[in-house]
């Protein structure tokens, strides 16, 4: 089982960024799907999440309106599109399971929001 995170850098504030988590060693199309963010000093957070086909998705406030979350089942692969991005959405992104984790956590991505 593998999870690979991809996709991060360094963004201007305003700016967009698309993230890719490559999954394998599972039944990817049988599981909910989520990406999480761990900023310096501060827990682990639930950003966004999406049910096993897609159908349906959850976002955390703080990032409402400008983050979408999409799977492509064919390719194993779940994306965060994240848009209109602040300061504070800096952190390392990952994906996962929703809660309880069910895999392996992957290395993350780097996101930083920075002039």
């Amino acid at each position: 089982v593998q999870l690979v995170e991809s996709g991060g850098g360094l963004v201007q504030p305003g700016g967009s960024l698309r993230l890719s988590c490559a999954a394998s060693g599972f039944t990817f199309s049988r599981y909910d799907m989520a990406w999480y963010r761990q900023a310096p000093g501060k827990e682990r957070e639930l950003v966004a999440r999406i049910t096993n086909a897609g159908g349906r998705t959850n976002y955390a406030d703080s990032v409402k309106g400008r983050f979408t979350i999409s799977r492509d089942n064919a390719k194993n692969t779940v994306y965060l599109q994240m848009n209109s991005l602040k300061p504070e959405d800096t952190a390392v992104y990952y994906c996962n399971t929703p809660r309880p984790i069910s895999l392996p956590w992957g290395q993350g991505t780097q996101v930083t929001v920075s002039s």
